[in-house]
């Protein structure tokens, strides 16, 4: 399974309330209370930190925010998302393999990865949910291909 199968399989999320197409950013000046707010809001794990909206600059997630907590307080969450986010974002391309993409944020310990074009700008983001969905889904089907060649149909 490519990449883009995964983005498309997400239009049939468990959350129909996000558009599969929408990537939900936030600018890099914006705090990590906003941040905070704004995962609670979209009922995501990680945004996309981007000055212009369609190249990451970062990436910022829930793990992100509550690691600062425990470090520095509540005070924390009046500083810059820039000053914490994820700085080397992991990307991906629609013809990739999906497989070797969460191997990927397996090795990596990450969960979210946004999916760009050859100039650099976000078609969209998966997850490392979505990398399993799509493994499950195709091992279905080989099991099934599997079965109806022992089965004779």
């Amino acid at each position: 399974m490519l990449v883009k199968q995964l983005l498309s399989m997400k239009s049939d999320s468990a959350k129909p309330w996000i558009d599969a197409k929408t990537i939900v950013t936030i600018a890099p000046e914006a705090t990590l209370g906003d941040a905070a707010r704004l995962l609670a809001e979209q009922r995501i794990g990680a945004v996309v930190v981007s000055a212009n909206g369609r190249t990451p600059d970062g990436i910022l997630s829930e793990r992100d925010i509550v690691r600062q907590l425990g470090k520095h307080g509540t005070g924390i969450l009046s500083q810059p998302i820039s000053e914490v986010m994820t700085r080397a974002v992991q990307t991906c391309v629609p013809g990739e393999d999906a497989l070797t993409i969460l191997e990927r944020m397996t090795q990596g310990r990450f969960r979210h990865m946004p999916v760009v074009d050859e100039q650099g700008e976000m078609l969209g983001v998966i997850s490392i949910g979505d990398a399993v969905s799509g493994r499950l889904k195709e091992l279905a089907a080989e099991k099934e291909a599997l079965t109806g060649m022992i089965m004779g149909s």
